[in-house]
């Protein structure tokens, strides 16, 4: 026990105990992300198939149908190229893109820590899930095959936006999410990303610590000289 700087010799004095540290709070599980990202992206996959399948049985051969006075189409197109129309004639390239993405999150899923990250991640990947189901299954063979595409914004064929479908929508909103945690500057890992300093930013802050801590043990040794004297 101190007494004005001074250890006490009392041998009936207990010392004092030491102060309890509050344990940091648990880390979120990543089984759970995993669970999630998972979950999300099998409905779509579910939603993006069984749509397809509707729209092949009921629009093949037919003009687009109308919804909601003129505000959105179901035509029936099948897409060679990549989401919205876009590269025609890379279909064997675009479906082993597919695999890679598909691949890259199922290796980001082990230190996924992040609920905006693992929405994100689902939805693009089972979008991604949904087009490669396309290209690998549809005419007019395995990795060339044809993505179903039936939704059409205020033009029966295309006009003012291209054609798409729900898995196009999916990493769409999926991307959108994973630029928003971006800018949040939140990663994967559930960390936060730190801006670099500046040159003499860094070297205030690495010397100014030190300076204090030599002043103080300076200070604290000449206090021990003054009580010896």
């Amino acid at each position: 026990m101190l007494d004005n700087g001074r250890v006490s010799t009392d041998p009936n004095t207990e010392p004092d105990a030491p102060d309890e540290v509050a344990s940091p709070a648990p880390e979120p599980q990543p089984q759970r992300r995993v669970v999630l990202l998972g979950v999300i992206a099998a409905v779509v996959l579910a939603l993006d198939i069984a749509t397809k399948v509707i729209a092949v049985a009921e629009l093949e051969g037919r003009q687009p149908v109308e919804l909601f006075g003129g505000l959105l189409y179901l035509p029936l197109i099948r897409n060679p190229g990549a989401a919205f129309g876009m590269a025609e004639g890379w279909t064997i390239v675009l479906a082993i893109i597919a695999f890679g993405v598909v691949g890259f999150i199922l290796w980001i899923a082990r230190k996924l820590r992040s609920v905006g990250w693992a929405i994100g991640l689902g939805l693009v990947l089972g979008g991604a899930l949904g087009n490669l189901a396309d290209r690998i299954f549809r005419s007019p063979g395995p990795l060339r095959g044809h993505v179903v595409d039936f939704l059409s914004v205020l033009d029966p064929w295309g006009g003012f936006f291209p054609v798409f479908n729900l898995a196009d929508s999916a990493i769409c909103v999926g991307g959108g999410v994973i630029v928003l945690m971006s800018l949040l500057q939140r990663d994967y890992d559930g960390t936060r990303f730190e801006k670099k300093p500046s040159g003499k930013t860094a070297t205030a802050a690495g010397t100014t610590p030190k300076t204090t801590e030599n002043q103080t043990a300076g200070e604290t040794a000449d206090g021990g000289k003054q009580e010896q004297a």
